[in-house]
């Protein structure tokens, strides 16, 4: 318990490193005396930035911190905060080089993500087979700090005040509504419902309450455009915002609706309803937003597609299995979403 400094190591991908956000405000309530140094990519620095005693240390991959001359480098200046303890939450490659650096270090207590990754392989072999639920993401984080000697609850977890919500003007909000975000792409095609589908919820939401429309990039932002002009209660915030202004949006959202992606994970952060839409991959796998009920996620038809989940990402689908969301009726996320704005 003696530890002052923890060094948390999380790169990527976003919606993981959005989990860790429940966390560490679990941590610092619990351990007030602590101080944490969040590795993460600089992109991600803002979703960290309401928490007290907390730096945000920012590696640049792409060139000073490349290759394994790059994260000497690194180690080094991490060496320099003067850690107490290292959580590693991520366990890829670039982790386990840091943490040679740091094996002879012996007074740095360390700590490491267990991904199960064989409980994974069967959950997403190609057979039928009973979904027996695997600890969640955001536990196996509060189990790193628990063998670094830091138990935590999150059954203790307090979300914070929200945030300001950023200049809307450039959307025109209707104020005199209700806020529904709507994410409806993946980075994988094998959890992404379908975009014809997708646009028939969106149509029937915009009729009594105003939808923003979330997305990435160029492309994402070009076939959302296409929304936002065709239906009198929608705007698009694709590209509209920095990251940290865009966070603030979100936070005051009454409902967001999204695949199994980050902004479902961006919005429960902040004590936003989260309905969540599933087909190569499966809340069982443990990738459920924070603080969510069973009741909203929305699977595939598992009678008609019984080897699902196929992939713990996305990025595998299995052949014949294409159409899976298409199971998902939007008359469904359409209800649900009804259900929880007419309770808030």
């Amino acid at each position: 318990m003696s530890a002052k400094n923890i060094l948390v190591l999380r790169f990527s991908a976003l919606g993981d490193v959005a989990m860790c956000l429940p966390v560490l405000r679990c941590l610092i309530q619990t351990y007030p005396e602590l101080h944490i140094t969040m590795v993460t990519r600089k992109r991600f620095a803002s979703i960290f930035e309401e928490l007290p005693n907390t730096t945000v240390l920012s590696p640049d991959f792409n060139d000073a911190h490349k290759g394994i001359g790059g994260l000497y480098l690194l180690y080094k200046t991490l060496l320099a905060a003067k850690p107490n303890a290292i959580a590693d939450l991520h366990n890829v490659l670039r982790t386990k080089i840091l943490r040679s650096y740091f094996a002879p270090k012996f007074w740095i207590r360390k700590a490491v993500l267990v991904k199960s990754r064989k409980a994974k392989k069967q959950l997403t072999r190609a057979r039928q087979k009973t979904l027996v639920p695997l600890v969640p993401q955001i536990h196996r984080y509060a189990q790193v700090f628990e063998r670094l000697g830091f138990p935590i609850s999150l059954d203790s977890h307090e979300f914070p005040p929200k945030p300001l919500c950023p200049n809307t003007e450039a959307l025109k909000l209707d104020q005199s509504k209700k806020w529904v975000g709507i994410a409806p792409f993946a980075a994988h095609k094998g959890k992404q419902y379908p975009l014809d589908l997708m646009q028939k919820v969106v149509a029937f939401l915009q009729q009594d309450y105003q939808v923003i429309l979330f997305g990435f990039g160029r492309k994402e932002r070009a076939q959302l455009d296409v929304w936002a002009k065709a239906y009198k209660n929608v705007v698009n915030a694709t590209s509209v915002y920095a990251f940290d202004a865009e966070l603030r949006l979100i936070a005051q959202l009454d409902l967001m609706i999204s695949m199994d992606s980050a902004n479902g994970h961006l919005a429960a952060n902040y004590g936003v309803p989260v309905i969540s839409l599933w087909g190569a991959t499966h809340p069982c796998l443990g990738f459920t937003p924070f603080g969510q009920t069973e009741t909203s996620t929305l699977t595939a038809d598992r009678q008609l597609f019984p080897f699902l989940p196929s992939s713990v990402y996305g990025n595998k689908i299995r052949r014949g299995y294409e159409d899976a969301m298409r199971t998902i009726e939007p008359k469904a996320a359409i209800e649900l979403a009804l259900g929880i704005l007419d309770k808030n």
